[in-house]
């Protein structure tokens, strides 16, 4: 039970910190004005660009990035494109810094499998993991922290 419900809120930031502009702030059911607006204050201090949320699953870039990354593994497991040309046209196409293979092999393929179970829990089917995903968490190619995971990478 929080003591203070108006005082409750999320502060969102994106790995680096340094280098990521956005900050996702997330307003519970019973959120205050001025908690919102102090802390929309020190985001904007520290050089963030901010967004109000409300807090429902996956926010707003967790959600969308699921589904991204996840329709992604859906194409590689269908043969359409290798995960480089994917990676490419998501990048030069999309004019995204980091192709989903990418992002996903420096999160942690067990982090974003953990993030869609939570999402198709919650959200139904649109979000139910591809299964490719899933072989590989299961398998271990976990991305960067483990040397494998979409792509190899020396240690």
């Amino acid at each position: 039970m929080v003591e203070n419900p108006g005082r409750c809120i999320v502060m969102h930031f994106f790995n680096p910190v340094p280098k990521m502009k956005l900050l996702e702030i997330v307003k519970a059911l019973e959120t205050s004005d001025e908690t919102i607006a102090t802390c929309r204050e020190v985001g904007q201090r520290m050089g963030k660009e901010v967004v109000i949320v409300r807090d429902s699953p996956g926010f707003i870039t967790s959600r969308i990035n699921a589904l991204i990354g996840n329709e992604a593994f859906y194409m590689l497991q269908e043969g359409i494109a290798s995960a480089r040309e994917i990676d490419t046209a998501v990048k030069l196409g999309l004019n995204h810094p980091m192709g989903p293979f990418e992002m996903v092999d420096l999160v942690g393929l067990d982090v974003r499998l953990s993030i869609l179970e939570y999402l198709h829990r919650t959200l139904g089917e649109k979000f139910r993991p591809c299964p490719l995903m899933v072989q590989y968490v299961r398998a271990g190619r976990l991305g960067r922290k483990t040397g494998r995971g979409v792509y190899e990478y020396s240690k």
